[in-house]
This record gives structure tokens, C-alpha cells and sequence, in this order.
């Protein structure tokens, strides 16, 4: 089995801290100071329906808008702060109005967000003009989006790579085959339908945190810097991992990721 180079177990690992640290659940409470379920109490019944109709109408909305002003340039920096000081200025928004707004404020977040997490991607080597890359770039959200579950298995990041992988690679072939015009494809809107299930709680601890009282549109703000800043770590982490796995056999590059203490 090949070894790491001494920098590339450095990334290796600072991609493990990225993927593996505290959820966003957490993140939010230790910042607003009030537990997430307070939020949750608050909501009103009908808010999971609104909230899968949103999440599911952000991602459809992202993938065809988010990466088209990106050009295709491996190893350019990403600007990160700057994608956070725009979705921050949406959160204002959402925090302001409430559930109201969800449906307006999230496609425009999860452009936002994917446009970032493209920029990311760009900046660790990926090609974005390749329908694998745009497609493994939509799966950070599916990353970012853990369950207790995926907590207790041997490693929580690729066994949700590998539940997904499947989905990846047909979505992946047909929309090179017959680009994204049709996203309505079978293949499509499966791999679409896996990364809304695990993105639509993250929305939901989202949803919730902006529903605390006395949060407003400044909370709606720092809320959803909070959420960027959740999928900007897991997507440097995520393509960290597929760079070194560009340059290594990618088990041997698995197996070293278990084996970080």
C-alpha cells in the first residue's frame, strides 16, 4: 500500500478535522446561546413539509444557476469570505420575515453555497466542466448533513460517500451524456433525491435556530454565516480527500483516514 508524503498526511488530516468536527446543530447553540430544540418547540406543524419542498426547490435551483459563472481554472483560490458575506446578507432576510421567507431565502443561500463550494473545489485541482465534479460538489451537502447513524460507523464521511456513490455515477453519466438540461431524468432526480434527505436537516436545525425568539434579522444573519462557514469546511475537506486520492490509490488514501487517531 502506498504511503502519504509527510504534507499530504498533514492535509489528510486537517481534511479529517474538517469532516468529523462539531455539527451544525452544535455550532449554532454554542453561538446564539439557546439549545437548537427550543427552535424546533417553536416551529409550527406544517414546517417539515415546507421544509422539504424548500430544500428539494434550492438544490434543483443551484445546480442549474449556481456554477455558471465559475470558469474552469484548477488551483485558483477560493474566495471564501467573500460567498460568506453574501449569504450572510440573505440570512438578514430570512431572519427577518421567518418561515415565510424560507422559500424565497434558501434557493438563494444554497446558490450561494454551491457556487462556494465549486470555488473550493477549483481552488484543490477539480476540473468544474466535468459533470462528475459538479455532481461530487452537490454532494457536499449531503456531508454536511450526518446522522447518529453515520456517527457510528468506522468512518461517518466515506460511508456516506459510498451510500451515494451509486446515484453519483449514473447522474454523472447521463448528464454527460445529455447535459443538465434535463434534470428531470430518473438518474438525476435520484441523486437529487439522496442529497435532499440529508440536506433537509441541516435546513431544518437552520430553520430552527431562525425561529428563536429576540433572534431576528441579525440572528437570521449570523445563523446563515454559521451554515456557510458548516459547508465551506466540509467541502475543503471532502476535496481534499479527491486530490489525494487523484495522486494515491484511493483505498490507500481511505485506509490512512481511518487510521488518524
Amino acid at each position: 500500500m502506498t504511503r502519504l508524503s509527510g504534507p499530504d498526511q498533514r492535509d489528510l488530516r486537517r481534511a479529517k478535522r474538517l469532516l468529523e468536527r462539531t455539527s451544525l446543530a452544535i455550532r449554532i447553540s454554542n453561538v446564539v446561546g439557546l439549545p437548537i430544540e427550543r427552535g424546533i418547540e417553536l416551529l409550527p406543524r406544517r414546517a417539515s413539509a415546507l421544509v422539504t419542498a424548500a430544500t428539494r426547490r434550492a438544490l434543483e435551483t443551484a445546480l442549474r444557476f449556481a456554477l455558471v459563472t465559475l470558469d474552469d481554472a484548477p488551483g485558483a483560490r477560493s474566495a471564501d469570505l467573500w460567498h460568506k458575506v453574501l449569504v450572510t446578507a440573505t440570512g438578514a432576510g430570512g431572519g427577518l420575515f421567518g418561515m415565510p421567507a424560507l422559500a424565497i431565502e434558501l434557493p438563494v443561500s444554497t446558490t450561494l453555497m454551491l457556487r462556494s463550494i465549486a470555488d473550493v473545489a477549483r481552488s484543490e485541482g477539480e476540473r468544474l466542466r466535468l459533470p462528475e465534479t459538479r455532481l461530487a460538489c452537490l454532494q457536499v451537502f449531503a456531508l454536511g448533513g450526518r446522522t447518529q447513524a453515520d456517527d457510528a460507523a468506522e468512518s461517518a464521511y466515506f460511508a456516506i460517500r459510498g451510500a451515494l456513490a451509486r446515484a453519483l455515477a449514473e447522474a454523472a453519466q447521463f448528464v454527460a451524456e445529455r447535459g443538465l438540461a434535463r434534470e428531470g431524468a430518473p438518474a438525476v432526480v435520484r441523486f437529487l433525491t439522496q442529497i435532499a434527505a440529508r440536506y433537509g436537516m441541516v435546513v431544518s436545525e437552520k430553520t430552527a435556530a431562525q425561529a428563536l425568539p429576540l433572534l431576528g434579522a441579525a440572528g437570521g444573519a449570523v445563523v446563515n454565516a454559521l451554515f456557510m462557514d458548516h459547508f465551506q469546511d466540509v467541502a475543503r475537506g471532502h476535496f481534499i480527500v479527491r486530490r489525494l486520492e487523484r495522486a494515491y490509490d484511493p483505498e490507500a488514501v481511505r485506509r490512512a483516514y481511518v487510521d488518524l487517531a
